[in-house]
């Protein structure tokens, strides 16, 4: 049970893709400016991360390595995800237009994601179960959509402030976000 603890703890807070890792800045700073493009995301980022890393372990464990062929696995695992992409934009597409509007170009850049290809690809590294792989996919999707929803809090305050007409826009945006990953640089002694 500590094992599958320190998986979630670790997703979430010390090894965070996007503030630890510095994976999936672009729609960490793309999509961050609302609230409910945060949460389209961040659900969007959780499920495929979470069906990625099911569909992955065994094309890995069953098929790439039997095959003796895992030099292939960072090409299989981008068509995997690819398809999960697809599967979530066609749905968003039919059920919420509005969200699937708001997310633009963002959402079938979830293909290209380095924090969904550096999941599954660190799930095989790290030798997870099939069941640590899901803990870990879905927690790290959760921390993706965690910190895109502090961002998009802190953003908005930011666009708020009397800022010096240099740091408006863009360096103030990257600056809360520098700020924002030193904070999370704090949980990083509860792994040890």
């Amino acid at each position: 049970m500590k094992g599958i603890f320190g998986i979630i703890l670790a997703a979430m807070l010390t090894d965070n893709f996007v503030l630890s890792k510095f994976m999936g800045i672009c729609p960490f700073l793309g999509v961050s400016k609302k609230i409910n493009s945060s949460v389209g995301m961040g659900v969007a980022v959780t499920f495929v991360m979470t069906c990625a890393a099911i569909a992955t372990y065994p094309v890995y464990n069953f098929i790439l390595v039997p095959l003796n062929i895992t030099y292939l696995k960072t090409i299989a695992f981008i068509l995997i995800i690819a398809l999960f992409v697809q599967l979530v934009e066609i749905v968003l597409k039919k059920m919420i237009p509005p969200l699937y509007k708001s997310l633009g170009v963002y959402l079938p850049l979830i293909t290209t994601n380095c924090a969904v290809l550096g999941l599954t690809i660190l799930n095989i590294d790290n030798k997870y179960t099939f069941l640590e792989c899901i803990i870990n996919a879905l927690f790290s999707g959760l921390g993706f959509m965690m910190v895109l929803l502090i961002f998009s809090g802190v953003r908005s305050k930011v666009d708020e402030a009397d800022v010096p007409e240099t740091f408006k826009g863009v360096p103030s945006t990257l600056i809360a976000a520098a700020i924002l990953s030193l904070s999370f640089l704090g949980f990083s002694g509860l792994g040890k």
